[in-house]
């Protein structure tokens, strides 16, 4: 009865180990994630967490279990915190200004987004999600750039999904640029795919 009662009284203390372990290595791969992107070796987010490689495993399944579990404190609030925004804007050349600069805003600042729009693992769900959500809004950009021509006519959805991934492929294989030059870039891109109609503060004109 003495070693029943001892394994009874162990079992909360194990699943409240368990839990602590959880949530520092939760912790630790969003610290990790966002200042690095999704491809921080799990050696470094167990020692981070203080706990064991074969840890994260038992409690996440591996690094995919593990990007799942904290994408949306990573990624997904603040990316759909932009798309949203994007589609409460009216003015369809304002509303692809404010996409283009919000979203390479969020590249520059969380390497993990360069990561998801390259889709680094497809076999994650919740990333392959975020990307087909981000594929809704190029569609719904072009479709509604074309009924007024805030886009140079030959834009294609495919063109605007290619900007963006080209800028994740330069942030994250090439040399960092200064923040001022980069956003200098961006007003030079806007500026290449605008339309006859589109003002250069991003307006339509007659809108």
């Amino acid at each position: 009865m003495r070693a029943l009662a001892g394994a009874a009284n162990s079992e909360p203390r194990l699943r409240a180990d368990a839990r602590r372990n959880s949530e520092q290595i939760r912790a630790a791969a969003i610290g990790a994630f966002q200042g690095r992107g999704l491809t921080v070796p799990l050696e470094e987010v167990a020692k981070a967490a203080g706990v064991s490689k074969a840890t994260i495993f038992n409690r996440f399944g591996g690094r995919i279990g593990l990007i799942e579990a904290v994408i949306e404190e990573v990624v997904a609030t603040e990316l759909f915190a932009v798309i949203d925004r994007t589609r409460a804007i009216a003015d369809v050349g304002e509303r692809i200004a404010y996409y283009l600069t919000a979203l390479r805003d969020l590249q520059y600042r969380q390497p993990a987004v360069n990561d998801v729009l390259l889709q680094t693992y497809p076999h994650s769900q919740q990333l392959m999600e975020i990307c087909r959500v981000g594929s809704e809004v190029n569609d719904e950009l072009i479709a509604a750039a074309r009924t007024c021509g805030a886009l140079r006519p030959e834009c294609t959805a495919g063109d605007l999904h290619a900007l963006v991934v080209d800028t994740a492929l330069a942030l994250k294989y090439g040399e960092r640029p200064a923040r001022g030059e980069y956003d200098r870039r961006t007003t030079y891109l806007l500026d290449g795919i605008r339309g006859s109609r589109s003002a250069a503060g991003g307006r339509v004109n007659g809108s």
